[in-house]
C-alpha cells in the first residue's frame, strides 16, 4: 500500500516521503480500515517536527519517530477485522481517532491503517467521510474543554478565541449545540464562516479589543493561547472559568524546547486555588465515549465541519504548510 513515511524530525518537506510499505495486520480487538480521508491538524505538525522537544519524551521517539507513518484521524470502510471485534463488520463505515495520544503517530496518512475497535464510531449517512476525519482529534479536544474543564451550561456568555481554527470551528458548534451564546474571536477572513456556524457576535481580532468592551463571560475558551488569565478575569463574570488550550503557533510562540507545557501545567496547578480556572478532574471522558457524542452531534446536524481543501497523499507536506500559513478556511484534509 502507499503511505507518507518519516525517518527522522524535521520539516515536512525534508522528512515526509510517498513509499510503498506492507499493509497492517490487526491485532484481536482492531479493525483495518480503508482510508477514505484523514485530516490536518496542529498537532501532527508537532508530532512530524518533533516539537518542542519536551513531546517527544510522551512516546512517540527521543531521537526518531518510532512509530512511521503520521497522521491520527481517520474515516473510512472496515476492511476486515480481529477475532475479538464485536461492534463492526467488514463494509462498514467508520471513522475516529487512530493514536493513543495526539503526541503520536497514528498511521492515518495511508491507503490503510489498523484501529482499536473502541477508538472508532460509526460514520453517520448524512457527513461525507471528509467532514467526519475533520472532527476526531480537534472534536475530543474542544468537548473535554467546553464540558469539562469549561463545565459548559445552557444559558452561558462564551467566548472562544481562535473561533476559526480547526478545534474552534468545533467548539462553536459544540457550545451552541449546549444552549450557550457564543462570541467568536480570529481574524477578519474567517468572521463569515464562524457566524455561519452558530456564533451570535464575531470579533476581528486585529481591530477590536473584547477586553475593553463592556461584555462579560461565563467561559473564555483560549484556543489561540493568545490571551492572559489577569486581563480575561476583567471581563469574566464572578464565576467564570478562563480555560486556555496551549497553541505554540508552530513553534513561534514559547520557543522549541518546551514550548507552552509549563505554562499549561501551571494554570492546571494555580487551578485549585484560582476561582476562575478550571479545577480537575476534567471529566471521565474515554475515546469511545468521546466518538459516541461526536456522533450524535454528526448525526443530529448540530455538528458540520467545514472542509475548505483536500490534498493527495502526495502532498501532505504541502497541506501541512497550508495549515502553517492560514490560508485555508476550513479544515484541510488528505485523501488517498
Amino acid at each position: 500500500m502507499k503511505a507518507v513515511v518519516q525517518l527522522k524530525y524535521g520539516t515536512p518537506d525534508a522528512v515526509l516521503q510517498l513509499r510503498e510499505v506492507e499493509k497492517p495486520v490487526v491485532r484481536d480487538d482492531e479493525v483495518l480500515v480503508r482510508v477514505r480521508a484523514a485530516s490536518m491538524h496542529v498537532d501532527v505538525w508537532h508530532v512530524v517536527t518533533g516539537r518542542p522537544y519536551v513531546l517527544r519524551l510522551v512516546g512517540n521517539g527521543l531521537r526518531r519517530p518510532m512509530t512511521q507513518i503520521p497522521g491520527t484521524d481517520v474515516a473510512g470502510q472496515v476492511e476486515s477485522t480481529g477475532k475479538h471485534v464485536m461492534r463492526f463488520q467488514p463494509g462498514d463505515d467508520v471513522f475516529g481517532e487512530t493514536a493513543v495520544n495526539s503526541w503520536r503517530h497514528g498511521g492515518a496518512f495511508a491507503e490503510y491503517v489498523a484501529v482499536p475497535q473502541d477508538w472508532l464510531a460509526l460514520k453517520p449517512v448524512n457527513v461525507t467521510f471528509e467532514q467526519a476525519a475533520a472532527v476526531p482529534t480537534c472534536g475530543s479536544i474542544a468537548l473535554r474543554n467546553l464540558r469539562g474543564a469549561g463545565r459548559l451550561r445552557a444559558g452561558q456568555n462564551v467566548l472562544i478565541n481562535g473561533a476559526g481554527g480547526s478545534v474552534g470551528s468545533i467548539a462553536v458548534q459544540i457550545a451552541r449545540a449546549d444552549g450557550a451564546r457564543v462570541t467568536g474571536v480570529d481574524c477578519a477572513e474567517k468572521l463569515e464562516m464562524i457566524l455561519s456556524l452558530g456564533a451570535e457576535r464575531v470579533l476581528d481580532f486585529r481591530q477590536e479589543d473584547f477586553i475593553r468592551g463592556g461584555e462579560r463571560y461565563d467561559l473564555i475558551l483560549d484556543i489561540a493561547s493568545t490571551l492572559s488569565l489577569a486581563d480575561c478575569k476583567r471581563v469574566l463574570t464572578p464565576n467564570g472559568i478562563y480555560v486556555f488550550i496551549g497553541h505554540d503557533h508552530f513553534g513561534r510562540a514559547r520557543g522549541r524546547i518546551v514550548g507552552s507545557v509549563p505554562h499549561f501545567f501551571a494554570l492546571i496547578a494555580r487551578g485549585r486555588f484560582e476561582a476562575h480556572l478550571p479545577r480537575p478532574p476534567f471529566g471521565p471522558f474515554s475515546k469511545q465515549e468521546v466518538m459516541t457524542v461526536l456522533q450524535g452531534l454528526l448525526e443530529a446536524g448540530k455538528l458540520s465541519p467545514v472542509v475548505g481543501k483536500t490534498f493527495p497523499l502526495s502532498e501532505v507536506p504541502a497541506a501541512m504548510r497550508a495549515m502553517q500559513e492560514g490560508s485555508v478556511r476550513g479544515r484541510i484534509v488528505v485523501v488517498p
